[in-house]
């Protein structure tokens, strides 16, 4: 697996402590206002300069020495992955006890590869050092594909030791890259050198441009005190994050709620057979466990007639890291934000956020909270229209209290089927996961013309019993494109959540087309032996959403690994617009199945739920906009003698949010901008994605054959999933587009009034 190893030390961050979504998207940064890329002025093809580039690279590796590893389960995560398909990862060999021996040398060989390319005698070129970059740091890259499944997916307290141990050290491994002197000064003449860039393709230029600046963004530019500090601040934010993901992980362990069979009334079968089975696997048989994790918890709280223990379900899942005791993560969040501050001051800026946000679309913050500002008072008005319609019903049936936190998703149920007589239990019949995944197939071959064939049990080693695989290759040609391995199901030591990530992403480095090794990971409850799992709508568009991550990846076309990476409001741009695929017509009436009749969703249950579209929309706008606020706010304010509950209380009543209403993500479990930091004063993209996502929809919705028009197809795989981070985004999206999204397309895709233009 060849691995970008001069990642930014907050892409590093975010990989160890494992918390950040989704994608596992390399967290390179990309600046929107990048300069137009000198047009290529060489008499050589592409392919021929690209191979000249590898032959400067291998020279300059082929002298490196390999460090010795004398221990045998070290050599199996270090050695190259093999059989078939290019080589994959060894799990079936995989153990704990070669971890941190892999890493110690994992480390080892890399530094002495990057002093190879640092100290190399010959002028800077962009095959010496940047294409020499890209190919160093193979070994060390195949064992995170090992860590990352012991963090994310198989965490126990063996693997927590050895993490919380090796953080540190890997956080010092990654400022003797990004601080290295010699190593900077040779990208930096590489960059400087506007004759020979000149001759760069564009992917090339832009593959400089993002090398350069992580050096710069990252420290490269100190001296003396200032870089040690730099150095010292990032070991410690490793420390304190790695230590905020665990302490939501052993909250999310250590509170489950069990209940009786006399406390099921209001919980669909599906529901009450799965907290069966998730009791039964913690010892409790006969009884059924509510397990902390939003996949219980929402479903619960949605059905559940029972007000007292539907408090205390809510308490334990927005608890989560505000318990007090040695889980706690109220202490860690000042120093977090204190530490972030120190470090950008001393590259010259006033706060993380601005740092952040220098080369993101959004560009400022000001740009993000007009923009999120823009939507909340929409958004927050509904609410209180919706909380309105709840107290009818409350009142009517005798109820004396206001509507709660803990009372919104079950009385929302019941003015949907007040307002629509949609039961989303019923609609719940239809969305069987294998039809979905199905569904999903078919979109894929639709857009990205793939075609998913399943591979027979042992044909390729899997991490544990349950995880299946498929081959994806071309429909047209039969060229295969990579596989696709699928861990749906929430288990003890899996973190919460969905995501997507790769084994091994594509490049061409060595002239060779890598094929992709994608991964989806959920948390759905399944079904009880013999029954089909079944799904929520919003698990449903999760299941699209997060798949459309994998999509993305193994569209790929990019030629350099660091290209793979994302621009962080842009990211999920693609994932999302994928969900928009669930509710085509040709997704509906042949996949949306009843579990247990075989008959598909009859057209009147359609009608309503295309009727209900924006139903709700109120709650989910305004839960997530709250996090992203706060998220900036955060990084906005001086963090002195900050109380983390005062601030939250007394900035989320500035902004005026509903009582009945509390963050998705409370600061405490806040995983996304303090497990890690790609999504640190970048929360707010997935709205900023959101208004190019409706944007693009709009357009598919206009033409013939909607979302599956050929010709526009094309067109979004060519612009917007193939180059990865290999085009600046905003330029991606007007080659698409023909102009700049609009917001006005995010409030009628949400069912929002539009306010008047000012023109």
């Amino acid at each position: 697996m060849r691995k970008k190893v001069l990642v930014s030390t907050m892409a590093l961050m975010a990989a160890l402590a494992a918390c950040d979504r989704q994608s596992n998207e390399t967290d390179q940064q990309a600046e929107s206002s990048m300069s137009e890329p000198a047009s290529p002025e060489t008499t050589m093809s592409e392919a021929e300069q690209r191979a000249a580039f590898d032959a400067e690279a291998d020279a300059v590796l082929a002298g490196v020495p390999d460090i010795e590893v004398s221990n045998p389960a070290a050599q199996v995560l270090l050695s190259p992955f093999d059989g078939p398909y290019q080589g994959v990862p060894h799990f079936d060999e995989a153990t704990l006890d070669g971890l941190k021996p892999a890493l110690e040398a994992g480390m080892a060989q890399n530094l002495v590869e990057i002093d190879a390319i640092a100290n190399n005698p010959e002028p800077a070129t962009f095959g010496n050092t940047i294409v020499a970059m890209e190919k160093a740091g193979d070994e060390l890259g195949r064992v995170f594909t090992y860590w990352s499944i012991w963090s994310s997916l198989e965490s126990t307290p063996e693997f927590r030791a050895i993490q919380q141990e090796m953080v540190p050290q890997l956080s010092e491994f990654s400022s003797k890259i990004n601080q290295n002197e010699n190593l900077f000064q040779r990208v930096k003449a590489v960059y400087e050198n506007e004759e020979e860039k000149a001759k760069l393709t564009p992917e090339q230029q832009r593959l400089l441009w993002l090398t350069y600046t992580g050096f710069t963004r990252t420290g490269a530019t100190l001296e003396g005190e200032a870089k040690e500090r730099y150095a010292a601040i990032n070991k410690r934010l490793a420390e304190l994050q790695n230590q905020f993901a665990n302490n939501v992980l052993a909250d999310e362990e250590g509170y489950v709620t069990y209940l009786t069979e006399d406390q099921l009334g209001g919980l669909p079968a599906s529901f009450v057979q799965a907290a069966a089975a998730a009791a039964a696997q913690r010892g409790r048989e006969g009884e059924y466990a509510i397990t902390n994790t939003r996949s219980s918890m929402d479903p619960f709280l949605t059905y559940s007639d029972e007000r007292e223990i539907r408090e205390t379900v809510w308490n334990n899942y927005y608890s989560r890291g505000d318990n007090g005791g040695e889980h706690d993560n109220n202490a860690l969040i000042p120093e977090i934000l204190k530490l972030r501050d120190e470090r950008v001051a001393l590259l010259g800026y006033d706060n993380f956020a601005l740092w952040r946000l220098e080369t993101n679309m959004a560009k400022t913050p000001e740009r993000a909270l007009e923009m999120m500002e823009g939507v909340w008072e929409a958004s927050t008005a509904r609410v209180r229209e919706d909380v309105a319609s709840m107290q009818e019903i409350v009142d009517a049936e005798g109820g004396d209290f206001e509507i709660q936190p803990w009372d919104y998703r079950y009385y929302m149920e019941k003015v949907r089927q007040a307002k629509y007589d949609l039961d989303s239990n019923e609609v719940k019949q239809y969305l069987q996961l294998d039809k979905l995944r199905d569904a999903m197939f078919f979109v894929a071959g639709e857009v990205f013309n793939f075609e998913f064939t399943p591979l027979e049990t042992g044909t390729v080693p899997v991490y544990r019993e349950g995880i299946d695989v498929w081959e994806v290759t071309d429909k047209t040609s039969g060229e295969l494109i990579g596989l696709w391995y699928f861990d749906p199901f929430a288990r003890q030591g899996k973190r919460s959540g969905a995501w997507a990530s790769s084994f091994r992403s594509h490049d061409t480095l060595d002239g060779e087309e890598k094929v992709v090794l994608a991964t989806n990971n959920s948390n759905f409850i399944p079904g009880a032996e013999g029954q089909p799992t079944l799904l929520s709508a919003s698990d449903a568009e999760t299941l699209f959403h997060e798949v459309g991550h994998a999509l993305h990846a193994l569209s790929s076309n990019v030629n350099y690994p660091t290209l793979n990476g994302g621009v962080g409001d842009y990211t999920e741009f693609q994932s999302q617009f994928l969900e928009y695929h669930l509710w085509t017509d040709e997704v509906i009436d042949n996949y949306l199945i009843h579990a247990e009749t075989g008959e598909p969703i009859p057209a009147e249950l359609v009608a309503k739920i295309k009727a209900a579209s924006n139903f709700n929309e109120g709650f989910d706008t305004t839960e997530y906009l709250a996090s992203a606020l706060m998220d900036m706010r955060y990084h906005m304010i001086d963090p002195e003698g900050l109380d983390v509950d005062t601030f939250e209380r007394e900035t989320l009543a500035e902004l005026g949010m509903p009582d009945e209403i509390v963050m998705r993500h409370r600061s405490p479990h806040f995983g996304h901008i303090f497990s890690g930091e790609s999504y640190a004063a970048r929360y707010y993209g997935y709205m900023w994605a959101d208004v190019l996502t409706a944007d693009t929809a709009e357009m598919f919705a206009e033409a013939p054959g909607g979302f599956y028009n050929k010709e526009l197809n094309k067109r979004l795989v060519e612009y917007i999933f193939a180059p990865r981070n290999a085009m600046d985004p905003t330029e991606a999206y007007r080659e698409f587009r023909g102009r700049d999204a609009q917001v006005e397309a995010l409030m009628r895709d949400r069912g929002f009034s539009v306010p008047d233009s000012d023109e």
